[in-house]
């Protein structure tokens, strides 16, 4: 390790201790994980910084619009894991309370009982129950005792029923057909979908409805889907927000797309599903709505539903759309027709007229309200940050919020002006210590005539004078904004915080600039989104302060094919790339990948259809094709369960450019999938991102 690496990491910045990450003594348990005291010096982050922000989540608002309840994320590296606490506060922001001290997070906590109770998820007992307590903490007990885990629930509205999800075995196992071999480890397989992200598929979540008496759930429960053998919510990312009661406690709305095998690889037509508790009858409301229709939500009075829509077979990143369904006659309203973005997180007024929504227009995520009967559109919010969710207490909305240069906190907006004022305050000490980097606004020309929205974030205490090293970010997805987004990865203030300059922008694909300028990513890896990422470093580049001579490149998923493509590609601009679970043969990740329609719409076809000129056209842009032309130091990362993209992609580019003679590194994680999720992995990223990009552009 270089002295500029360890200046970095060992406190030339910062000293931060973690009052959790204290090494317990012999015999001893470790101490529950909680919130950070961090010292930092010299206003500069770093990634035991980075590691030391309470991450705030799920926003629940009382059922007397009073009190808020959310839970927050606490990080040990020491430990190598994470604790989640929960926390209330009144509707104002004042009396801020912990309400839980364990070791074992408490997950998926709601208002119950008019608010006189909280119910949630814990792993006290040995797995994952709902357990209820008083709402300021006290009383706790376990409600449910089911075999195996719940992974989300919901009460009825009249509290006499609890829906839950629980996975259940999914096809043959190996012992089932050789009950002789308990020790084997092959899987037989048969058909397709037999792995999906990051997980081999032998077991699907199934929604299950069962008794409550107001202190226990019943152990019997009905399974909405019967033995049908799909996933209901839908895997890799659903949960409750794909479930939802009707306000009578009589039905429920659930999503599913009731395919599997090579069907469900190629199709993404999910459907909403009424189901009847007392009859046990299904009704598909959205029969014939071809993509993906999730997330139903009913009206306060029962009489509509509505959810989010997209249009097209095969296409997961298509405009998501916002539908109404009027209960009493079938009838559809395309609310969202004159709306050319996407719809998220839809809440319905208490005047059954309006729907609140989060929606990413121009790299900016804000609130917007719609009413379903005129389509007329308002947006609320306005500013340089992100909403992520909220909820509705009378003419506010407690909505967490977040920006490249603040991790999300909690703010009550006013629905009539859209004035914000913060509640939470979280992580209202280390940020007070941190000087963030400067985060512009910029639209560059394109060389198609058009105008791109690039952020650049400068180092803190920037210099105009001097020269500054600087970092092309490319964005994942493909179909992912670089909106005002807040990561603990790929944070760009992180990067920033190093003495780069950093330049991301938002390239062709990327939602939030209208659907033209969406899809034209599809069928065009390393078409038109490549032309875009050099045009912004180029114009960055001509400016004084940048270091013409520095440049490095860097992004995972399609960012990571990006950087491979561009390694290629970048007649000598570029000194140094870093790729993270990137796509370096399109031949390959067409066979190796699970998501089949994914493939299909966006590289066209597959690659023997030696008719298929899209197609055609796709695979001669795989990067692997440029690598003769590669002659820039490269690194590579992935992990080793990435069954999105697998890690013999970053294995193949960089026994390439070793092959090859070039300067390569890789870092390989064993236990990780498409992301790094483990505290200690993360700090590693970071510290040999930057020993790897300080050696070529410092």
């Amino acid at each position: 390790m270089n002295k500029a690496v360890m200046a970095l990491v060992c406190g030339a910045a910062l000293v931060a201790c973690n009052s959790a990450d204290k090494k317990p003594e012999t015999g001893k348990e470790a101490p529950i994980i909680g919130k950070a005291t961090v010292k930092v010096e010299n206003g500069i982050m770093t990634p035991e910084v980075l590691y030391s922000f309470g991450r705030v989540t799920d926003v629940q608002v009382s059922p007397d619009k009073s009190k808020i309840l959310y839970g927050v994320t606490y990080v040990s590296i020491e430990q190598n894991k994470t604790n989640r606490e929960l926390f209330t506060m009144n509707i104002d922001g004042s009396e801020k309370k912990q309400i839980t001290n364990t070791a074992k997070s408490e997950n998926n906590a709601v208002w119950i009982k008019g608010g006189a109770k909280i119910a949630f998820l814990s792993s006290e007992s040995g797995s994952s129950q709902i357990w209820e307590m008083n709402a300021d903490g006290t009383g706790r007990k376990q409600v449910s005792a089911i075999e195996g885990d719940i992974n989300g629930f919901t009460y009825s509205p009249d509290e006499k029923k609890i829906m839950y999800i629980k996975n259940i075995k999914f096809g043959e196992r190996t012992a089932d057909r050789y009950p002789d071999l308990p020790n084997a480890s092959g899987r037989i397989i048969d058909d397709l979908m037999y792995k999906h992200w990051s997980e081999w598929i032998e077991e699907i979540p199934h929604t299950f409805i069962a008794d409550y008496d107001g202190n226990k759930m019943a152990d019997t429960a009905i399974d909405i889907l019967g033995d049908e053998p799909y996933e209901c919510p839908m895997l890799p990312f659903g949960g409750t927000e794909q479930l939802a009661w009707s306000p009578d406690s009589k039905s429920v709305a659930y999503t599913c797309r009731k395919k599997t095998g090579v069907e469900y690889s190629l199709s993404t037509n999910s459907d909403i599903y009424l189901y009847n508790l007392e009859s046990k009858e299904t009704k598909n409301l959205t029969e014939g709505m071809m993509g993906y229709d999730t997330n139903p939500v009913f009206s306060p009075d029962g009489k509509y539903i509505a959810w989010q829509s997209m249009e097209r077979d095969g296409y997961e990143s298509d405009k998501n759309r916002m539908f109404v369904m009027n209960l009493a006659t079938s009838e559809k309203i395309y609310v969202t027709e004159k709306f050319d973005y996407n719809t998220d997180y839809l809440a319905w007024n208490d005047d059954n007229q309006s729907i609140y929504f989060v929606s990413c227009v121009e790299a900016k995520t804000h609130l917007f309200k719609a009413f379903f009967h005129t389509n007329e559109i308002t947006q609320i919010t306005k500013g340089d940050y992100d909403y992520e969710s909220f909820g509705i207490a009378g003419d506010k909305l407690i909505a967490l919020r977040h920006s490249m240069s603040m991790p999300n906190e909690i703010y009550a907006v006013n629905t009539a002006n859209g004035e914000a004022k913060e509640l939470s305050f979280e992580n209202k000490e280390i940020l007070s210590q941190l000087t963030m980097g400067k985060v512009e606004e910029r639209w560059i020309p394109t060389t198609d005539g058009k105008k791109m929205l690039t952020w650049v974030v400068y180092p803190p205490n920037f210099d105009p004078n001097k020269k500054y090293p600087t970092l092309l970010y490319c964005q994942g997805g493909p179909q992912s904004t670089v909106s005002q987004f807040w990561s603990y990865r790929w944070n760009l203030q992180m990067m920033a915080a190093n003495d780069y300059i950093i330049v991301a922008p938002n390239r062709r694909g990327l939602p939030g600039f209208g659907q033209e300028w969406l899809e034209q990513i599809s069928k065009d890896y390393g078409g038109q989104n490549m032309k875009d990422y050099l045009s912004a470093i180029d114009a960055l580049a001509k400016e004084p302060y940048v270091n013409a001579d520095k440049l490095g490149c860097t992004g995972a998923s399609y960012g990571g094919f990006s950087v491979y493509w561009l390694a290629g590609n970048h007649n000598k601009r570029f000194k140094a790339f870093l790729s993270h679970a990137g796509i370096f043969n399109l031949e390959a990740q067409y066979l190796e990948t699970e998501e089949m329609w994914f493939a299909n719409w966006d590289l066209g076809g597959s690659f023997w259809d030696r008719s298929n000129s899209i197609a055609q056209r796709s695979y001669a842009n795989s990067p692997h094709r440029f690598v003769d032309k590669w002659d820039t130091p490269i690194m590579v990362t992935h992990g080793e369960l990435d069954f999105r993209i697998l890690a013999s992609q970053g294995m193949m580019a960089f026994n390439a450019a070793k092959l090859k003679g070039i300067p390569a590194r890789m870092l390989v994680y064993p236990n990780e999938n498409h992301w790094i999720s483990q505290p200690q992995n993360g700090v590693l990223f970071q510290r040999e991102f930057f020993r790897w990009f300080d050696t070529y552009l410092k």
